[in-house]
């Protein structure tokens, strides 16, 4: 027996054989690698020149039937216009991790309903950092931390080396983040960590994991859901061959603030640094050293770092850097051999390649040291980058103390800016790096001459300060 078919069942039927906007899905076709969108499939990306990256993808189509609102129709917005001085915000909470290191990078501890990228290379810290905040955190607040790299067991291994036992500690191993989302949903902790967001996948999406779309796409779905439940999600993410977060840029855009791990991961030291922050400052950093029971905080790192300094040795020189609002002293070594190759040979560990070869010729141009037929080698003792050109004084006195083989003294250092034509040039924060030169017993501070002007008596407790305009000044004021 059959029924009759209703006329709404019939029109239902013919708009969707027409392809109505209601009914359509849209068909788009995005590149994995720079996430260049086309409607059609190329073999090649237009975009960025790769192939067999495109990838296709569907998208619900804008339905024409949605209703909007007109002035003077009925209706009330979902978001109304407030004004800023009617906003709350005494009802901030911030949890504190147990870290003081990482609390001041943070800008005073993890913010409920943020999310936290937290990226580096592979083996320097990121989910030995994360156990340890979760021991910490886990006494009081329920912790749910999703793996798609490791199983339960080896998770299991890890805590146990670094001593993680708390009560309030859920793992669950899974990749798909709606079952994710739907776990969060159910469980409602405190905290999620994930690890890491380029494992993570959306079924929807016919992309491979850690592709540009699966990983943008897969931030948006944890972004909304820390938004909405008003849970703090602390996010793992790898970097590339260049130091980025691998995959899109607009990542980084996404979350609330962005935390790199820097450092060589043979050393064992490292910098957390707050790229990005909307909760508070990117000038603080993090000094941590890797031991045999996880990460251990480096309250006073400018000790450390000079700790085992050789004496009435040549081709060494203490800089005084700012890393973010803290002022580091780092010990810069310097050697300049004979050659045995045709060609010079030039090696630089913790200082910019282009920046030392920029130096040497200015050492040779303008002040007269001739490293032409020499090898010069330069390091940086206990895996720190300087990046900041107020080291340069520093590197250019450890390479002319090589060169001549004169000692520079142990209790003085250096710090200044060199410009092409030799002269020595002011940098910023001078009062800064002067009172953390005689809180650690230094002597003598060699600095830019114009500098001079612009420092306090209070904190040089006895620090002998002596302003140079050219590197010759500086290397006679060093080698006393």
């Amino acid at each position: 027996m059959s029924f009759p078919i209703s006329c709404d069942t019939l029109k239902l039927k013919e708009v969707k054989r027409r392809g109505h906007p209601i009914c359509r899905k849209a068909k788009a076709f995005i590149c994995s690698e720079c996430g260049f969108e086309s409607a059609k499939w190329y073999g090649k990306c237009p975009g960025c020149g790769e192939w067999n990256t495109m990838n296709e993808e569907f998208k619900e189509a804008v339905k024409h039937t949605a209703s909007v609102l007109r002035p003077g129709e009925s209706g009330r917005l979902k978001a109304a216009p407030i004004l800023i001085n009617e906003i709350n915000t005494d009802d901030e909470q911030r949890y504190h991790t147990g870290l003081k290191e990482l609390d001041r990078v943070l800008g005073g501890g993890i913010v409920k309903g943020s999310l936290v990228l937290l990226g580096g290379d592979p083996g320097i810290g990121k989910s030995t950092i994360l156990l340890q905040v979760c021991q910490e955190l886990g006494k009081t607040l329920k912790i749910l931390y999703v793996s798609g790299e490791e199983s339960k067991r080896q998770l299991k291994l890890r805590a146990t080396r670094l001593g993680v036992n708390s009560d309030h500690l859920y793992i669950l191993t899974e990749t798909d983040v709606e079952y994710i989302i739907e776990a969060i949903r159910s469980e409602k902790p405190d905290l999620v960590i994930i690890d890491s967001i380029q494992t993570m996948s959306l079924g929807d999406l016919s992309s491979s994991p850690g592709s540009i779309t699966q990983v943008r796409e897969c931030t948006n779905a944890f972004m909304r859901t820390a938004k909405s439940l008003d849970i703090p999600i602390l996010v793992v993410g790898h970097v590339n061959k260049d130091g980025a977060i691998a995959g899109p840029k607009v990542l980084e855009h996404i979350v609330d603030a962005v935390l790199y791990f820097e450092g060589d991961r043979q050393m064992s030291y490292r910098i957390l640094r707050a790229v990005k922050n909307r909760y508070g400052s990117t000038n603080e950093i993090g000094v941590f050293e890797m031991a045999e029971n996880g990460l251990r905080e480096v309250e006073n790192p400018s000790m450390m770092l000079l700790s085992g300094r050789p004496k009435n040795v040549s081709g060494t020189c203490v800089a005084c850097v700012m890393e973010g609002t803290r002022p580091i002293l780092a010990e810069v070594q310097g050697l300049a051999t004979s050659s045995g190759f045709g060609n010079p040979r030039r090696m630089s560990t913790g200082f910019d390649y282009n920046r030392m070869s920029l130096l040497l010729a200015v050492l040779e141009k303008r002040a007269g040291y001739f490293f032409s037929n020499l090898d010069a080698y330069l390091n940086v003792v206990g895996g720190l980058r300087l990046d900041e050109p107020a080291a340069d004084l520093a590197v250019a006195m450890a390479l002319v103390s090589s060169l001549k083989d004169v000692p520079v003294s142990e209790n003085a250092l250096a710090f200044g800016e060199i410009g092409l034509a030799g002269e020595i040039r002011s940098v910023n924060h001078a009062q800064a790096r002067v009172n953390e030169a005689s809180r650690l017993g230094f002597q003598r501070c060699v600095l830019p001459y114009h500098n001079l002007k612009s420092l306090s008596d209070s904190g040089r407790l006895g620090l002998e300060l002596i302003g140079v305009k050219s590197v010759r000044e500086a290397f006679e004021a060093l080698a006393k």
